[in-house]
């Protein structure tokens, strides 16, 4: 199993995202990237604390190869928007890609150098060193599947979703 931890905008976005696909067998929704030690959602949320909203993605490298998991990231979110994702705006909500080690750093370098490929604009996502991932607050975690009615998932998770079921439909789970 590897994990990786990335940030795009909302972490409920990027769960709902992630849980559909094969091979991966947990989501996690926390904090990374600031210095306040164990944040909460309303300190992160002032942009204060340098933390991002992100998830930490474990998955079964031979169900579903890295690579796929670093181009999903990419379809998923406009890796274009500095410090927001449509009307999501503040640095918890930049495009950021946390790496535990030199590996993934080359991997998610040469995720980067990919998707610059399928974008007009230049990409703007940080790749970071990983620190501490505090998991956040328990109404977060798989928030979309707990909530499939609420606003927020409806106008803004439900097409992110279809846009990977559709492109990625070989790695869908049933």
């Amino acid at each position: 199993m590897e994990t990786f931890v990335v940030a795009g905008g909302c972490f409920w976005c990027l769960d709902a995202v992630y849980r559909v696909l094969r091979g991966v067998s947990d989501v996690v929704s926390g904090y990374t990237g600031g210095t306040d030690p164990n944040p909460s959602y309303e300190a992160v949320c002032t942009g204060h604390t340098g933390h991002a909203e992100a998830v930490a993605v474990t998955f079964d490298p031979d169900v579903i190869p890295p690579r796929v998991i670093l181009d999903v990231f990419f379809t998923l979110h406009d890796p274009t928007q500095l410090n927001r994702q449509g009307a999501d705006v503040g640095t918890q909500y930049r495009s950021a890609m946390f790496y535990a080690n030199d590996e993934q750093k080359e991997l998610f370098e040469a995720a980067k150098e990919r998707a610059s490929e399928w974008w007009d604009a230049p990409i703007v996502t940080t790749i970071e060193p990983l620190g501490t991932f505090y998991v956040a607050e328990d109404y977060h975690q798989d928030f979309f599947a707990k909530n499939p009615g609420q606003g927020y998932c409806m106008a803004v998770a439900v097409p992110k979703v279809n846009k990977i079921r559709k492109s990625y439909s070989e790695y869908i789970s049933a």
